[in-house]
């Protein structure tokens, strides 16, 4: 017997649905999948309802896929995350120390920007989002960083059905609102975010060739950064910070 007779055939199709992903093909349909894996789009329906019920996939339109929360949670590498964290860890510390303003590292889950790691200051006035936090990316500074992964095709294909106007401003409201101010943020290098009297900066996290794969904030108290020397102080550091993980982050 040859290996291909011990194949679970459905279970390797599958797997090479997942394998379709990447960097440039983070949403595919089932017409691609066919194409791609040379069957019908009959033969594969079963298994793309299976991998959408087990959180491999996710539907973000009519007949449109994006990978899963499970692909993110039992292959962290998608997202360059634990060793990420480790080379992160140090970096931030001493931003906490140089600064004394917390500082956190997230990733994008889905439509959600996920809190790995996080740097606390000791500073009554502080601000500290606990690990495993998830917010809307929309929302927050680090998460309109992580949006900036997506391209304008992507973006509109997941924010379609999505009624922005749900969370309050200063929150964007509309889809060419949130594009608005994407792309003001990415050409300035920073997104900041100010909310319940705190204010937020986040600067991205690239891998070696540019490619954004998570995202660093310095969020403090609004009576210390309203004060625009400390301001300025803070995100130039939090950019030197961001440059440096960037130049150490896994391949």
């Amino acid at each position: 017997m040859s290996k291909a007779d011990y194949q679970v055939q459905s279970l390797a199709k599958g797997l090479e649905i997942i394998e379709l992903f990447d960097a440039e093909h983070r949403i595919l349909s089932t017409n691609d999948f066919a194409e791609r894996l040379g069957v019908s789009q009959s033969s594969i329906y079963r298994i793309v309802q299976t991998l959408l019920d087990k959180n491999y996939l996710r539907k973000v339109a009519r007949n449109a896929y994006t990978l899963g929360p499970q692909v993110v949670s039992r292959g962290f590498s998608f997202l360059a995350g634990l060793d990420l964290v480790d080379i992160a860890a140090p970096h931030l510390k001493k931003l906490r120390d140089d600064t004394s303003i917390s500082c956190h590292l997230a990733v994008r889950d889905g439509l959600e920007t996920l809190y790995v790691y996080r740097a606390q200051a000791s500073q009554r006035l502080s601000v500290n989002i606990p690990l495993g936090t998830r917010l809307p990316c929309h929302t927050n500074a680090m998460g309109r960083i992580l949006l900036q992964q997506l391209s304008n095709i992507e973006l509109s294909a997941v924010y379609q059905s999505i009624h922005l106007d749900m969370y309050p401003k200063p929150h964007p409201q509309t889809f060419p609102e949130l594009k608005h101010l994407l792309a003001t943020e990415k050409k300035q290098g920073f997104a900041l975010n100010r909310s319940d009297n705190a204010t937020a900066i986040a600067a991205p996290i690239t891998d070696y060739l540019g490619n954004i794969i998570a995202a660093i904030n310095i969020s403090g108290a609004e009576q210390i950064m309203d004060k625009r020397h400390q301001f300025e102080a803070a995100k130039e550091s939090l950019l030197n910070t961001a440059k440096a993980i960037s130049c150490e982050a896994p391949a």
